[in-house]
């Protein structure tokens, strides 16, 4: 999207055309809005606009409601935060006694909306252009206690302000397809928000995956999953960071949120043989190196080293964990494996896998499943030995 776009799209007659079109579900439905608005608006104008409320469909997802009255570009919204996650970052800051926050590298302004929302003065910067003026559109409900900057983080001014959210920018600039950059790459880059987060309350979005050894000495680590997928890396510091906190990993399923506290890693227990019971834990969990601890709550312990499944013999429950009860151990050659299953009924298999090369779908295919019963195959280790495992979810 270019800046001339963003004039035209920014105008009352762009903008009532996109409410009038409302949600568009497939690309059927979009094709068949385009024929339509052709007739009677030029090309230029109906593209825009389409793209508009096909952003805004897909936008639901992290949006809710409030997705239908804002403008995005395709890499904005793939990269911004969802509501859900704004908020909790938003708590966290208000918890803190802050007021005046920078929200370095704003994009389309979703962290923006949620630290407003609670009452915050927000001051939001963007390094895109493009992408500032899509937040100014998105931010203007909030009035003055929001200000949009166009502008570097690196040059935003910071000496009125008492905390700062920061989203270093991850991938190569653009407004569509765009492609994820090592930690080099960075903009601004990891030593300059460690030195940032030293000298003001600071929380550092980064993707889950960063190298542990690129973690700072200081503040919280905090690793967040939402509905088993893990989203995000928060680092926090000052104020924002909780005393005697050094790794943490929040737990966000069906909008219930638990989470898992420690000053350090976790000591793994001791590796144990298969009980009735296995334990997966969540991905935040697993990041945040807390498997000891939550092995200790359930009295489990790993199947092999460096497999993270517990087994125990007790039936414990832990909203930090997914929960079997392992049925059978079956053979791991594919034919044998095949008949066992059909011997069994079984027709609709959930795979999951840890410490085994094997690719879940190519082998759905290959068991070639029938029947009316349905369980989880866990493909593992214990020990040394490949094994694969008939189970139930609990």
């Amino acid at each position: 999207m270019e800046l001339a776009e963003v004039a035209r799209l920014l105008t009352p007659d762009a903008l009532n055309v996109i409410d009038e079109i409302g949600p568009i579900a497939s690309s059927d439905d979009a094709a068949e809005v385009v024929h339509r608005l052709r007739k009677t608006l030029d090309p230029d104008l109906v593209a825009i606009t389409v793209t508009q409320a096909r952003l805004r469909t897909r936008a639901q997802a992290k949006f809710g409601d409030f997705a239908s009255r804002m403008l995005f570009t395709a890499a904005g919204l793939e990269q911004a935060t969802r509501l859900e996650l704004a908020a909790v970052h938003a708590q966290r800051f208000r918890r803190a006694g802050l007021t005046h926050v920078a929200d370095l590298g704003c994009g389309i302004g979703g962290d923006a909306m949620g630290l407003a929302a609670l009452g915050m003065r927000v001051r939001a910067v963007d390094a895109d252009e493009v992408t500032a003026a899509l937040a100014a559109f998105n931010l203007a409900p909030f009035g003055e206690d929001v200000e949009v900057v166009h502008g570097s983080a690196e040059s935003a001014s910071l000496s009125d302000v008492d905390g700062v959210w920061l989203d270093p920018a991850r991938r190569t600039a653009g407004h569509g397809e765009t492609t994820r950059v090592g930690p080099h790459a960075y903009s601004p880059s990891l030593d300059w928000a460690y030195d940032l987060s030293r000298r003001v309350p600071t929380g550092i979005k980064l993707g889950p995956g960063l190298d542990r050894d690129l973690l700072p000495e200081h503040g919280e680590a905090q690793w967040i999953s939402v509905d088993g997928s893990t989203v995000e890396l928060v680092l926090w510091s000052g104020v924002l960071a909780r005393p005697g906190v050094a790794r943490s990993a929040l737990v966000i399923r069906n909008g219930h949120a638990q989470e898992l506290t420690a000053p350090h890693d976790s000591d793994d227990e001791p590796v144990r043989a298969l009980g009735e019971f296995l334990h997966e834990p969540d991905g935040a969990v697993i990041r945040a190196r807390l498997i000891g601890e939550v092995a200790r709550s359930l009295r489990a312990g790993p199947i092999a080293p460096q497999i993270a499944y517990l087994s125990s013999d007790d039936a414990l429950a832990s909203p930090f964990v997914q929960s079997f009860r392992v049925r059978e151990t079956l053979p791991t050659d594919v034919k044998r494996l095949a008949k066992a299953l059909r011997d069994r009924g079984i027709g609709t298999l959930e795979i999951k896998k840890r410490g085994m090369d094997i690719d879940p779908a190519t082998l759905r295919k290959k068991l070639r499943l029938s029947g009316p019963e349905h369980a989880t195959l866990v493909l593992t280790r214990l020990g040394s030995r490949r094994v694969a495992l008939l189970a139930d979810r609990v």
